[in-house]
């Protein structure tokens, strides 16, 4: 929920103006594109503070919009229309419907899983769980898989919750928009973990970082 913030219509439907302080998903996604243009260089945490603002002005200057640091019609336009080194992301990628919350909750995990393995780690985490979408033997949804009970340490411990960095964001998109480094994985673990024996029966692919992948 963004804190204190006005809404008005554009394109993409009820936006919020957001000013310092402001809170919440609307600010990631501020943050998450800003980073992706390369003005944000911190972390994703959906607080509008001091980094934040600072770099809403420069991307407004940048642009030949009003310089207040508060982000309204303009600026939400401007950064939608913004070019990104990201791929574009499709309405749907095979039966995975993707949309903002798609994006957020698959990077949360990938961040809360895979945040200190290497780059391609993080998109192999994030193509395991679409993997598991297309599966039959998987919830269809890509929060049915994430929340299947027992699925994922990280939503038992809920460290899910903690904040997601740019990188997440872009192993993120980057799985939905096709990229499978795991060869077609619905399984990653950690050997150095406690895991079940039943695992190590499964067909194991690949290896990156730290992890197995297998199916």
């Amino acid at each position: 929920m963004v804190m204190g913030a006005l809404y008005l219509e554009n394109r993409m439907g009820p936006m919020p103006v957001l000013t310092w302080g402001s809170r919440g998903f609307h600010v990631e996604q501020i943050q998450e594109r800003l980073a992706a243009q390369g003005f944000y260089r911190g972390n994703i945490h959906g607080i509008l503070d001091g980094a934040t603002w600072r770099s809403v002005r420069e991307f407004q200057a940048k642009h030949g919009l009003r310089v207040d640091g508060i982000v309204g019609g303009a600026t939400w336009q401007a950064l939608d229309y913004g070019v990104a080194d990201d791929p574009v992301v499709p309405a749907q990628a095979g039966r995975v419907v993707v949309n903002d919350d798609v994006i957020h909750l698959l990077a949360r995990v990938i961040m809360a899983e895979a945040g200190a393995e290497p780059y391609v780690g993080q998109v192999g985490v994030g193509a395991v769980i679409l993997n598991r979408v297309r599966n039959a033997s998987f919830p269809n949804t890509v929060a049915g898989v994430i929340y299947q009970p027992k699925a994922f340490e990280s939503v038992s411990r809920g460290t899910i919750w903690r904040p997601v960095s740019k990188d997440a964001y872009r192993a993120a998109r980057q799985a939905i928009a096709g990229w499978d480094p795991t060869g077609g994985a619905i399984y990653f673990w950690n050997p150095g973990k406690p895991v079940s024996p039943w695992i190590w029966t499964r067909n194991i692919i690949t290896r990156i970082g730290r992890h197995v992948f297998a199916r």
